[in-house]
């Protein structure tokens, strides 16, 4: 019997999904979410349910939609990729040569491959967070145009959580004319009947459930590994403390505000921020990543050919990640192969799979040898430890179904 907090269909190959998603809303440990996934060309998932709010006076509904965070890289890398498809971009030229301004201060040799698998060198601002309006990108690409890298481009691997966003959407802008925002919408988004975008209009926001931020306690642990001496510490340990001590992380996820209401905010909402604001529902994200797993075509529509499918897989940096404490993240061409990020310290995906997870919980992929599009979006944002845990339980499930 189906939990009187969810609503949709769901195959009844795939009912132990739906049992686990209900669960986590029955037993309060997530507030509102949607599950959704599409296989061999057909949706045979699409779950939601819950609450919008903390309150839980507003229901989650089939057109609801949440910010998706780094789940957002995915969709920028599919822009990238359909625009080297075209022959437009080409993954091993300097930049420069699409973006002359960037060229300056150590980063003149910078690939346009290090932008995407997150080689660049350019995972924060040099100095502080810059106190611009979020909606100002001229400026936002300005400052990054002209800073130096913090290291020499294309030698080490450090997440952009941010700034990877205003790299590669400036890339897309000088390209083809266009934001990644309404690229997109335009090419990808209304072609295919996809509820996804980057920086919304009033009619989409009110849509938006809000992110529900659960206390997230001091990582006191972090900073007794950084002050213990090296001959106290196991080898992985003082291999952490490396990474700690080197301070990408903080530069890394530093943001404007301490507050976490800023990512509800309406500055944040209208914004184009194609690494962090993506905004959409978790039957879209699938259908996008069930097409392109499928071939990268349907009805008539192409978003890229499989030869560029394979060329996003072959891995372009394998770690270790200077912001994520060392870990060997894959990365290809945009996409986290793998979703390597969901699962640091514990059991490890399949490594076919592509696509991106987001800090509030999101997640979306791609699985080329079943044909499959899957993503899960939610409105709480859990600690850390917890963070993708629903997603991670879901997945190993419907990896057993359909292998």
């Amino acid at each position: 019997m189906r939990s009187e907090l969810v609503s949709g269909f769901c195959d009844p190959r795939f009912s132990e999904i739906e049992r686990q998603f209900s669960e986590g809303l029955e037993s309060g440990f997530e507030t509102g979410a949607s599950v959704a996934i599409e296989y061999q060309g057909e949706m045979v998932v699409n779950l939601w349910g819950g609450y919008k709010d903390r309150e839980h006076t507003v229901p989650w509904l089939e057109d609801t939609i949440i910010n998706v965070f780094s789940t957002t890289k995915a969709i920028t890398a599919t822009c990238i990729l359909r625009l080297i498809d075209q022959g437009k971009v080409d993954l091993m030229a300097n930049v420069g040569e699409y973006w002359p301004e960037y060229a300056c201060n150590g980063k003149e040799n910078t690939k346009v491959s290090d932008f995407l698998c997150h080689r660049a060198a350019m995972h924060g601002f040099q100095g502080s967070m810059p106190s611009l309006d979020y909606r100002d990108w001229d400026s936002w690409v300005s400052v990054l145009a002209k800073q130096a890298p913090f290291r020499e481009p294309g030698t080490t691997q450090g997440y952009h959580a941010l700034t990877f966003g205003w790299l590669v959407g400036e890339l897309v802008r000088r390209v083809d004319g266009r934001g990644v925002g309404q690229y997109f919408k335009e090419e990808i988004a209304e072609p295919f009947g996809l509820d996804f975008r980057i920086g919304l209009d009033a009619a989409a926001i009110a849509r938006c459930a809000d992110i529900l931020v659960d206390p997230q306690p001091t990582p006191w642990s972090m900073t007794a590994i950084a002050l213990a001496p090296d001959f106290l510490l196991p080898s992985r340990l003082r291999e952490l403390k490396t990474y700690l001590r080197m301070g990408d992380t903080k530069v890394a996820f530093a943001t404007k505000s301490e507050s976490s209401g800023d990512m509800n905010s309406q500055e944040w909402r209208e914004a184009e921020i194609p690494s962090a604001n993506g905004h959409g529902t978790a039957a879209s994200l699938a259908a996008l990543f069930g097409i392109l797993s499928a071939g990268g075509e349907r009805q008539g529509h192409t978003i890229f050919a499989p030869r560029t499918l394979e060329l996003a897989l072959t891995p372009l940096s394998k770690g270790p990640d200077t912001v994520i404490f060392g870990a060997p993240i894959h990365f290809g061409v945009g996409y986290d192969l793998g979703l390597g990020i969901t699962t640091f310290g514990g059991t490890a995906h399949p490594r076919r799979i592509f696509g991106h997870c987001g800090v509030g919980g999101s997640v979306a992929f791609g699985d080329p040898k079943n044909a499959l599009g899957y993503a899960f979006v939610g409105n709480r944002m859990h600690k850390l430890k917890d963070l993708y845990r629903t997603s991670n339980q879901l997945t190993r499930t419907l990896m057993t179904i359909v292998e």
